[in-house]
């Protein structure tokens, strides 16, 4: 079962005053992140791919009591860039979105994050810290946040330690064909003799 993750950036959101429209970027591509200490992650340019014309949701904190917007309706636009996943929300006319507005222009609030599935990835334990290379996502939501530091290790550690188990299993399952291969040519050897 594929484990939700979420990822947060401290980059700047800009909020058009003439048309309240929020602007940011929800990840930015090749910028190596620490995750939690376990490990380090990148996101890979067109790893939002195929992924864009699904119904995803703005929302404010992960909150899905707090949409501030949506792709089917015309008020979440996402676009993948040369730098990033560029994001556009119109927000919407209610006193939450309005108060995020003036937060978001006061500095207040600053960071964007997103949710997503990994369906593509690679790990590379060659260097002195594991790097997570995501390839491809399902995602699901942008998140405009208070908080963009990514905190939740526990998750961090279920991504590691599954692909650890993947790696054990793969090596077992390898040792497990080599042994019975030659095991086949023992008794084959053994009965032509």
């Amino acid at each position: 079962m594929q484990q939700r993750e979420v990822r947060a950036l401290a980059a700047p959101i800009e909020v058009r005053a003439d048309s309240r429209t929020a602007t940011g970027y929800a990840a930015v591509y090749n910028s190596i992140a620490d995750i939690g200490g376990y490990f380090n992650e990148q996101i890979a340019p067109g790893a939002f791919d195929g992924t864009l014309d699904g119904d995803i949701r703005a929302l404010f904190n992960h909150d899905t009591a707090h949409v501030l917007g949506r792709t089917i309706a015309g008020t979440l636009r996402l676009a993948s860039d040369d730098r990033g996943l560029a994001v556009e929300i119109d927000m919407p006319d209610t006193a939450m979105a309005r108060d995020l507005a003036v937060s978001m222009t006061r500095g207040d609030i600053s960071g964007m994050s997103f949710g997503f599935n990994v369906t593509k990835q690679t790990w590379d334990e060659s260097g002195p810290v594991i790097l997570r290379t995501i390839e491809a996502v399902e995602l699901f939501e942008v998140s405009i946040v208070t908080f963009p530091a990514y905190d939740a290790t526990d998750v961090a550690v279920r991504s590691l330690e599954q692909y650890k188990r993947e790696q054990r299993t793969h090596n077992f399952n390898a040792a497990a064909r080599r042994l019975k291969m030659k095991t086949a040519i023992r008794l084959a050897s053994k009965a032509q003799g």
